[in-house]
């Protein structure tokens, strides 16, 4: 284990509009804030089409190929994140989401893609004096690093 300490900062609601894709408004609206460091707290909808990484489909391999789900239908969403600098310095949001249409529901990953139906509110907390980052590994995810 690896750690890193972080006071709390500014707080942020957002509140996502129809047809916006999740992880690229965050994204962009931590360059414009300044955001280094921050946790993440998403409910809302998801729209048909949305795609979630549900992850490898060889834990295993030397190389991890990721696997994907794609929506059938609307779907109700909450999840929680993590958003840090990568090496290039650009704000990169991981979010894991739980989506439930009737009694089924699915939990992934958000990186691929996932477009808001109706309305998704979002909860930024900035972190302070974090020194985390993520990184490259050989797989080309970008790790969280201390």
């Amino acid at each position: 284990m690896k750690y890193t300490e972080a006071t709390t900062g500014r707080s942020f609601v957002l509140r996502l509009e129809d047809g916006e894709i999740l992880h690229e408004v965050i994204e962009k609206f931590a360059e414009e804030q300044k955001i280094d460091a921050a946790k993440l707290i998403v409910l809302g909808g998801a729209d048909k089409g949305s795609i979630l990484v549900t992850g490898p489909r060889d834990g295993r391999a030397p190389i991890i190929e990721k696997q994907e789900i794609t929506l059938d239908d609307v779907h109700e969403i909450t999840g929680v994140g993590t958003l840090f600098r990568n090496e290039e310095g650009k704000a990169i949001s991981h979010i894991h989401l739980s989506a439930g249409r009737g009694e089924k529901a699915v939990t992934g990953c958000a990186r691929s893609g996932v477009k808001i139906w109706l309305v998704a509110e979002v909860v930024i907390t900035e972190l302070y004096n974090c020194t985390a980052r993520r990184e490259k590994d050989h797989n080309g995810f970008e790790l969280l690093t201390m």
